[in-house]
């Protein structure tokens, strides 16, 4: 086959997953700054009330991470020591790693080849006495067949806890994701479709866990404790649980309703990319992100493809020719620490295993220019017909 030869289309190196930040997003963050209040604060509050009204869910709750979201959802729905929660192990360690931290067993089950996401009744048959919750997450975007999931759900009176990091815009069956499962966790990281460059958001329709989740995130103290400060007048504030730090900012806030705005516009943008994609990478010995039921939306998070062999060479001729991927994801149960604590072996999930070994994930976002487009096809195009 020899040395493959680089094209050079690009001068510039096309950054994967890079945010659509603009003026006004800028403008936000230094009113922030020019105001004195930087953490959390009122523009949280609006935050969390937009994405609360947008959602038809009755509380969000505003965080520094998803993972923080995972967690105390976790924490709120009273998982502890000893219980199980069945997952997938097609995700970001996050999903897996939340579990260990309060005690609990993740239990993984193969997903489906097709759509990547868990498979229902293969989570319905590793349910056990132990079973407290399942966290079904919302690969690349696209829902998981939710109504099988929540049906298992009330049958075997389990939590349901979403991975929606993916997901913020999905729809499903008419509802958006966020107000289907007990609890549905968001991700704002800067490579997601909204952006407030690390966040996230909790949303449920549950009041008491919304305000466990609340308190818990700001070291356990007293509702609205955030307030002391303000203008009001100082406020004594009481410790109520054994919290953590993990209260969203008033800088990230400010972005994140700016954001909000334009949402909306930034997935027309998204959807005109993948459109070009499909288009255009048709003809490819590749598999292309298959299509979703009239009763879904996608949020159209990552374009992912399947190739039949030299991932690993594809991703680095990739990015010698300026293009920047990302792999999503090395399967759980083929790392190290899963592996060796939970016995885990590289077989076990046949379906994971396979998109594991194949999946890249292509630049998706509305900042891409139609040149943007245009180069990463001539470089997929070439890449793929050296390598196949």
């Amino acid at each position: 086959m020899g040395n493959y030869k680089k094209i050079g289309l690009r001068k510039s190196y096309l950054i994967f997953g890079a945010p659509d930040v603009g003026e006004r997003e800028i403008a936000e963050v230094v009113d922030s700054l020019k105001s004195g209040w930087l953490s959390t604060g009122k523009k949280v509050a609006i935050f969390e009330s937009m994405v609360s009204k947008r959602l038809g869910v009755k509380y969000a709750k505003a965080l520094n991470s998803c993972t923080a979201g995972l967690h105390l959802s976790l924490i709120a729905a009273g998982i502890k020591r000893g219980d199980e929660v069945i997952t997938t192990p097609l995700t970001f360690a996050a999903t897996a790693n939340v579990i260990v931290h309060v005690g609990a067993k993740p239990v993984f089950v193969d997903v489906d080849r097709i759509t990547g996401n868990i498979d229902p009744r293969l989570a319905e048959h590793a349910i056990t006495k132990k079973t407290r919750a399942i966290i079904p997450v919302h690969l690349y975007g696209r829902p998981c067949e939710m109504d099988e999931i929540i049906d298992i759900g009330r049958t075997f009176k389990l939590k349901i806890i979403e991975d929606a990091a993916h997901a913020f815009g999905a729809t499903y069956k008419g509802k958006p994701i966020g107000s289907i499962g007990d609890f549905t966790c968001f991700s704002f990281y800067v490579t997601k479709n909204l952006v407030t460059g690390e966040g996230g958001m909790v949303t449920t329709n549950n009041k008491k866990a919304a305000s466990l989740i609340e308190q818990y995130g700001l070291h356990g103290m007293s509702r609205g404790a955030w307030k002391r400060y303000s203008d009001h007048g100082f406020k004594h504030y009481t410790i109520e649980v054994p919290g953590y730090k993990y209260n969203m900012m008033d800088i990230q806030a400010g972005m994140g309703i700016v954001q909000l705005g334009r949402f909306n516009q930034m997935q027309k943008r998204r959807s005109a990319i993948w459109k070009r994609y499909l288009k255009e990478l048709s003809n490819l010995p590749i598999i292309l992100p298959p299509s979703v039921p009239d009763y879904m939306t996608h949020a159209l998070h990552l374009f992912t493809i399947l190739v039949k062999s030299e991932r690993d060479k594809i991703v680095h001729a990739l990015h010698n020719e300026g293009i920047g991927t990302g792999i999503h994801f090395l399967s759980l149960h083929i790392h190290p620490y899963y592996r060796k604590t939970f016995g885990y072996k590289r077989k076990d999930f046949p379906n994971a295993l396979y998109i594991s070994d194949r999946t890249i994930s292509l630049p998706l976002s509305s900042k891409l220019t139609d040149r943007d487009v245009s180069d990463v096809v001539a470089a997929v195009r070439k890449v793929i017909a050296y390598y196949s």
